[in-house]
């Protein structure tokens, strides 16, 4: 499906689309991108095991974490497992864009990914952030959610493979995106 414009409008349907997805393919897990925890709250309930990958605390604000303690507990009281750390793609090689200039592998990356869209290019990153951290099964396919700023407008169909293998990553399905 294509949504005619980005944006957290199309949240609903493409949690919808989501788990209809997941369901036809028998796959069991929700990778999904929410700082707040109020995109990750969507997927409860539905019969997968749901990651919320969050900003790293102090992307917006030094030392500041989006989400608030209390949405944390309860998420996780609910059996999500929630990640919060440094962003795949960016991480230092944007402090060291930011200090002397330049460009970087992991930038590239997600320049070229973002080329299918911002949610494409947080899917795969959410996606072996998740890996990575253990969060999720090697080797299987996982549905990755995100989107541009708040809400979701992407899902994608992905066996994501571990940071030093990025390139062996498959995105098998786009499941829902902005057209533009």
């Amino acid at each position: 499906m294509y949504f005619a414009k980005a944006g957290p409008d199309n949240t609903e349907k493409t949690v919808e689309l989501a788990v209809k997805r997941a369901n036809e393919l028998k796959i069991k897990t929700i990778v999904v991108a929410s700082n707040t925890g109020a995109t990750a709250e969507k997927f409860l309930d539905k019969g997968l095991d749901v990651v919320c990958v969050t900003h790293q605390v102090g992307f917006r604000n030094p030392g500041e974490d989006e989400m608030p303690p209390e949405k944390r507990e309860d998420l996780q009281s609910r059996g999500v497992k929630i990640l919060t750390t440094s962003h795949l793609l960016g991480g230092v090689g944007r402090a060291v864009r930011n200090k002397f200039g330049g460009l970087y592998p992991g930038e590239m990356v997600a320049h070229s990914l973002r080329m299918l869209g911002q949610g494409v290019k947080v899917g795969l990153e959410i996606s072996v952030m998740a890996l990575d951290s253990g969060l999720i099964p090697h080797g299987e396919d996982i549905i990755a959610v995100g989107g541009a700023g708040r809400g979701a407008d992407t899902a994608i169909v992905i066996r994501p493979e571990h940071s030093q293998n990025i390139f062996d990553s498959r995105i098998r399905e786009i499941v829902c995106k902005p057209a533009s």
